[in-house]
């Protein structure tokens, strides 16, 4: 009867052992976005799937967050291992403008995602068709701080204007930006955002705002004091009454990872995203411009194990 008790015991307690040894196993990873109503939590999401399905032993989710300043931050802070982030990342990498004396020098890069375009949007009836006539207009510059703000007022700089003097800031979101728009509250506005992005094609669809031009000069001034921008032209009517081509210039977005993870969790994690991409653009067709090549002009380390896979794939040395 003892040997009986004990054998069962022992039993219970290897079954115990072998759960807690399974789940000591699991890994997980948190992949921090951006406001659930944009593009990166949804694609996010999709990649948390993609990543859970395909690697074993591992457990991803997908956190809404206030957007690529945050997401640097719950990265530092250990709160999330992959963010998505826009051209501000290299500014935080390098210890410039907002990050200057405090480099986030644990940021490196795993996946190029998509360019967004800087969109100078103008309130009909507003004149406006350069960037000086801004000048006393009501401008919507995005978040307090955020990367659209910096964006809009090194764009003011460079054309002149200074953005403390010469325009009235407005921090508004996309989603109050076309709003503002509607109740003739602001002049213009500055969108950064994949082409096609939601504010730009509902208010040139509603006929509030029209697209205006970045000239040559400044684009390219632009692009030598951030090495991250690149010229851009959005065609022909791809927005609403969008009679022409409208040059600008772009920022890319990438999935960036702490330099702590794991050197093979990144690289299955890397090569799963390449291997699955129709399911990412199957959430937003913007995924479709997620190409390799790209990981070329990010600007800041690679993590090794996306390396690995782009080394591979003869797309890094």
């Amino acid at each position: 009867m003892k040997k009986s008790v004990i054998s069962f015991l022992s039993l219970t307690l290897l079954t115990l052992f072998l759960c807690a040894s399974g789940a000591a196993a699991v890994q997980f990873v948190n992949v921090t976005t951006g406001p659930t109503g944009g593009t990166y939590y949804p694609v996010g999401s999709a990649m948390a799937k993609i990543w859970t399905d395909n690697i074993e032993g591992l457990k991803a989710s997908a956190q809404s967050s206030g957007g690529t300043m945050n997401n640097i931050q719950l990265l530092a802070d250990g709160e999330a291992e992959a963010a998505f982030a826009d051209g501000l990342y290299y500014d935080a990498y390098n210890g410039l403008k907002s990050y200057e004396g405090k480099p986030q020098s644990f940021l490196r890069a795993a996946v190029p995602l998509y360019p967004e375009a800087i969109h100078l949007l103008a309130a009909r009836d507003s004149g406006i068709e350069t960037l000086q006539d801004l000048k006393g207009k009501r401008v919507a510059v995005g978040a307090v701080g955020g990367s659209t703000m910096l964006t809009a007022f090194q764009l003011l700089h460079l054309a002149g204007l200074d953005p403390e003097k010469d325009i009235v800031p407005e921090n508004l979101g996309h989603a109050d930006v076309v709003a503002a728009f509607a109740d003739k509250r602001i002049d213009a506005s500055v969108t950064i955002g994949a082409i096609g992005i939601a504010s730009a094609m509902e208010t040139t669809t509603l006929g509030t705002a029209y697209l205006v031009a970045i000239p040559q000069d400044v684009v390219e001034n632009i692009c030598k004091e951030t090495p991250y921008f690149s010229p851009l032209t959005i065609p022909e009517g791809t927005y609403k009454n969008q009679a022409k081509a409208i040059g600008t210039f772009s920022s890319p977005n990438i999935l960036a990872v702490h330099e702590k993870l794991d050197d093979e969790l990144v690289y299955r994690m890397t090569k799963a995203l390449f291997e699955h991409k129709e399911d990412l653009v199957a959430v937003s067709a913007r995924m479709s411009a997620m190409n390799p090549e790209s990981i070329a002009h990010v600007g800041i380390p690679v993590h090794p194990g996306a390396l690995r896979y782009y080394k591979e794939n003869g797309i890094l040395r």
